[in-house]
């Protein structure tokens, strides 16, 4: 089970950026709450800030490099798949807010997460990613469905799901992911990877 998690210095930045992103999920989701929400949605956001300090300090005690910052070919593609989500999150969220359709932008920006996030699995060799990246989409589908079918805001039902999602996660991470040796984020002699990422270098 710990293999589906990442471990080492990843396992710590891991922990704080989904540790982050919840809580920044969770402040979205309180923008147009109902008030039997409130509660929950700001226990989520301080539940999401201790996690997010507890992997900076997983981070800082881990031993190792980090993945994206040892190998250049994964640095290489990790900037291309942030770079271009961000590229597309931001163009359409640009024409939802130029349409007057301000409601759906959490919806985009969610559905948007979730995909990029299976990518990253593979770049990062991060299993748990890809089952995130299912989570946040069905969270945008479930906003999608709620907003045209009632008066709930998209963004209270991303915001609760989406955190959520990410809180389980970045606990997960942080409780079940194991500590890696110093050189654990080199590839094996002869490992698929290091046969790769010697073909992209030369």
């Amino acid at each position: 089970m710990a293999s589906f998690f990442p471990a080492g210095r990843d396992r710590g930045v891991t922990v704080a950026v989904e540790g982050f992103f919840a809580f920044v999920w969770f402040g979205w989701g309180q923008a147009a709450a109902p008030s039997w929400l409130a509660a929950p949605l700001a226990l989520g956001t301080g539940l999401a800030a201790l996690l997010t300090v507890a992997g900076v300090v997983v981070t800082k005690r881990s031993a190792g490099r980090l993945r994206v910052m040892a190998d250049p070919v994964v640095r290489r593609r990790y900037s291309v798949i942030v770079g271009v989500e961000f590229g597309l999150l931001g163009a359409g969220a640009a024409v939802l807010a130029a349409t007057g359709q301000y409601r759906w932008i959490a919806v985009w920006i969610c559905f948007g997460v979730g995909v990029h996030f299976f990518p990253l699995a593979s770049t990062l060799d991060n299993r748990s990613l890809r089952l995130l990246g299912v989570l946040l989409a069905a969270v945008a589908a479930a906003a999608l469905a709620a907003g045209l079918a009632s008066a709930t805001a998209p963004s209270t039902v991303t915001g609760a799901g989406a955190g959520l999602c990410l809180l389980a996660f970045g606990v997960a991470t942080c409780l079940i992911g194991g500590r890696a040796p110093a050189d654990a984020n080199e590839p094996a002699a002869g490992s698929p990877r290091l046969r790769r990422s010697r073909n992209e270098r030369y």
